[in-house]
Parts: structure tokens; sequence; C-alpha cells
């Protein structure tokens, strides 16, 4: 986990957390990591979406002249890139063929992926948690013709992997990330903002240009999210995952032990 060099409970570790800013939409369900952890300590926990997703038009689509049933395998990274996929093959009416190959990211995208089709486990290749996880898998279906539906923004290390080793893949851009419009918030004075993409640093910065952390204790998920804190100029207090909190909210719950005390040095009594 990411932490400064001050010892726990002390500089900017001193103030207890009271207040987190989850930047990504508030569960559907009251069963949520995010309201254990508000009832458990106290706090005040707050979701807003830092970007927007905005869907690319069938139309629009149709001008990258990609045929979806010419390929063999589909890469998912995200649950919108299944989202917006399947969006576009309802709107050109196709329907997915018994062979298809699918190659999810993670279980929980592999798991979504039921939301629209029956899985069939020869058909299925999950990796751990990075694209990185997938590649050796991949590796052994160099036959196939991959199809990897994205954002007009997204990571490098997937299509620089397929080129250097020859495969056949195409990009079908299915969605656009772009910055929410955050007017609506006078400020953003949290104790801890939960980041999980590089373009949730941006539109921090698109929305508030002149935000100063301060004593915001800054948390992010997955390194390419922690390498756009640190390049931004700003502390980077939790970092997920790790191998004793591979989750955010279980990152945040060990800082919030490893740092439990008050304002005033005293042990939280909640947390005691």
């Amino acid at each position: 986990m990411a932490d400064s060099a001050d010892k726990p409970g002390t500089g900017r570790h001193a103030k207890r957390i009271s207040s987190i800013l989850v930047t990504q939409p508030k569960p559907t369900t009251d069963v949520s990591p995010y309201f254990s952890i508000a009832e458990k300590y106290g706090i005040k926990v707050d979701f807003r979406e830092f970007i927007d997703v905005q869907p690319v038009s069938y139309k629009d689509f149709r001008k990258d002249k990609i045929n979806i049933l010419e390929y063999t395998a589909v890469i998912f990274t995200s649950r919108n890139a299944v989202d917006h996929f399947f969006r576009i093959c309802q709107e050109a009416k196709l329907e997915m063929p018994a062979e298809m190959k699918y190659f999810c990211i993670s279980e929980q995208t592999a798991n979504y992926l039921q939301k629209y089709i029956v899985l069939r486990k020869r058909k299925l290749f999950v990796g751990e948690r990075t694209a990185a996880d997938l590649f050796d898998v991949i590796k052994k279906h160099k036959g196939e013709k991959f199809l990897y539906p994205c954002s007009d923004i997204r990571k490098d290390d997937l299509p620089v992997f397929m080129r250097a080793n020859n495969l056949k893949f195409s990009e079908a851009v299915i969605y656009r990330t772009v910055a929410s419009d955050l007017s609506d918030l006078s400020d953003v004075k949290y104790d801890c903002i939960a980041f999980f993409s590089p373009s949730g640093i941006s539109s921090l910065f698109i929305n508030f240009p002149d935000f100063v952390q301060d004593g915001t204790r800054i948390a992010a998920f997955g390194p390419t999210t922690a390498k756009a804190v640190i390049d931004a100029g700003l502390i980077l207090d939790i970092e997920a995952p790790h191998p004793n909190a591979p989750s955010m909210t279980g990152a945040i719950e060990a800082y919030i032990r490893r740092h439990a005390q008050t304002d005033v040095g005293k042990p939280n009594a909640k947390n005691a």
C-alpha cells in the first residue's frame, strides 16, 4: 500500500477520515462494503461519477467497417465494454455464434458477461486482474482473430502486446469517456477521494483546476491510476489492489485501521 513517510497516526495521517468521496456510481443495493465502512467507522460516504460514458452510435460504428462476425474471439476489459458491445450487436441485429470465444480481464467481467449470453466454459478464458494476466492465455490461441471493443481512451498494454506477437486483432471504439460536469459540487473537501482511472484524475482538474490536496487522502485503484495521481503532483496515500487488500474498500479500511486516531491523537472509540 502506498503511504507517505509519516508514521501511523502522525503528520497528514493524524486527522481521522470522517468523509469519503467515491468517484463511481452509488451502489444500486444496500449491500455494499462502502456502506459497511460508513456504519462501522462512523464515516460519511458519498458517490459521484467523475467520468461520463457516452455510447458510439451504430451509424458511427459502421464507419469503421468492422464486421463483428468475421472475428472468432472477443476481448473484454470492462463492464462498459460488455454493455456497449452487445448494444451494438442488438442494433445490428446480430446473434453471437456458439463457437465465439470470450477473453475477460477478470472473474467479475466474466460473470457480468452472463447478463447477455449463456457461457460454455470451453469458450471462456479469464485473467486474474489485469490485461497482462491474459497474455499467456491469448498466446495459446494465436489462430484466433480477435476483436477488442474499447473506449476512445484506453490503455496501451493490450494493443502493444497483440502487435508485438503478430496476432490478428482489431480495435472497435464503441463508447467514449469524457469528464463529467461537476459544477454542482461547490467543493471537493473530503478527507479521502477514491479514484479508479486516470480519466477520473483528469476530470478532477478539468472541473477544479485550482484543486489543492492539503490533508485530503487520495486513494487509487490500479497501477495506471496510481501513476496518474503521482503525475498530477498529488500524494498517493492509499493504493489498491495489494496482497492484503485486493479491493478498494479493503485498502481504505486497512488505512483507517493503521491510522485509527482522532484529531487529537486519541484512539477512535469505534476502532478500539
